[in-house]
């Protein structure tokens, strides 16, 4: 029986191993407190961002009596929750737009090389947990860390690079990415 037991640590170990290309950050951590007869017991959420820093990103929270088990947990969600989004470069959107969540409302837009990463707080971990160079962002409605992180990955989710726009269209990437003064002018 204890053999057993050791066989499934082994592998818990090497699963926790498997993965350490994510990039993990602490967002937030709120502390709750339950009266009780006694006093007050304590327990902790935490907001983890997670990310490949090469265009995966996911988010999650976790609840437990301590906080590095509340960071775990939260950790672990994310992981799980990883969601994929096209990089035009490497580092930066391929177009403006904009995410909601409950009375949360972000706006992100795309941005030339050398801005850096104008967004505040929750949204700036994303982003760099995304990999993500060059972006503006603004939040506004919520400030709630929570409904933010959800609005930017609802934006996120909407982005759409070039090649899938033109393979839903059945055109080439050529004719999505034309400008249109020179369309008209292939025309004339």
């Amino acid at each position: 029986m204890a053999e057993r037991d050791n066989r499934r640590d082994n592998r818990r170990d090497d699963r926790r191993e498997e993965n350490p290309e994510f990039a993990e950050r602490l967002v937030a951590i709120n502390r709750v407190s339950k009266t009780v007869k006694g006093g007050k017991r304590f327990g902790f959420a935490a907001l983890v961002v997670v990310g490949d820093q090469r265009g995966r990103v996911g988010f999650g929270k976790g609840k437990a009596k301590e906080v590095p088990e509340a960071i775990r947990k939260a950790t672990e969600q994310a992981k799980r929750s990883l969601v994929r989004v096209p990089l035009r470069d490497g580092r930066t959107l391929h177009h403006d737009m904009e995410g909601r969540h409950g009375a949360g409302k972000v706006v992100m837009r795309t941005a030339t090389a050398g801005t850096g990463i104008i967004a505040g707080g929750p949204m700036r971990a994303v982003f760099e947990m995304l990999g993500i160079q060059d972006v503006v962002a603004k939040s506004m409605g919520s400030q709630n860390p929570y409904n933010m992180i959800r609005a930017t990955i609802d934006g996120l989710k909407h982005e759409a690079s070039p090649r899938q726009v033109a393979q839903r269209r059945g055109k080439k990437v050529a004719d999505i990415l034309r400008k249109p003064e020179a369309a008209e002018a292939v025309e004339a």
